[in-house]
């Protein structure tokens, strides 16, 4: 029998816990409602739901502000010690199925590394390419410390790739 682990999410101590088979739920507590009376609320498993970008989220609240977070984040905060910092590292689902954010299922890695096209669905076979529909035109683009910085737009594929390719390596000549 698998036993399924438990711990705080991050901030919202006493408030929230995660599973490492990625559940969030809210703890029982008192809360005061607005004409001051108390009400008990009862331990619950969170219904996640679909964001934009493909990761299911959560709402959750504390001290009457309300936050949508990404699940995969809340638990590798929880289990992986990951601190949020921008691009630098990211929490990257091994699957490469962004609603499967069980605890076996996640790892921190660069940004860089997690732009390997082996598993990214993209319109382009070169890394930091991408078609632009609006312009009928290739896009290069890359990050740098977390930032993004567009190279061009090119009627060519390969042509986008090698600005790409010269940034980057311009990037390590400077490291």
């Amino acid at each position: 029998m698998i036993v399924e682990i438990w711990k705080d999410v991050k901030g919202y101590e006493g408030l929230y816990q995660v599973s490492d088979n990625g559940k969030i739920k809210s703890l029982q507590r008192t809360i005061l409602r607005k004409d001051k009376y108390p009400v008990i609320v009862k331990e619950k498993i969170l219904k996640p739901y679909k964001a934009n970008h493909g990761y299911y989220v959560v709402n959750l609240s504390k001290d009457k502000k309300h936050k949508v977070c990404c699940i995969h984040i809340i638990v590798a905060e929880a289990f992986l010690n990951h601190k949020s910092n921008g691009f630098e590292y990211v929490v990257h689902h091994v699957n490469s199925i962004k609603t499967d954010n069980r605890l076996d299922n996640l790892k921190i890695v660069s940004n860089r590394e997690n732009t390997n096209k082996s598993h990214i669905a993209s319109s382009s076979k070169y890394v930091g390419v991408c078609w632009n529909r609006f312009l009928n035109k290739w896009q290069s683009k890359i990050y740098i410390t977390g930032k993004k910085r567009h190279l061009g737009y090119f009627t060519d594929e390969y042509q986008a790739h090698l600005a790409y390719q010269n940034a980057l390596n311009q990037l390590t000549l400077n490291k």
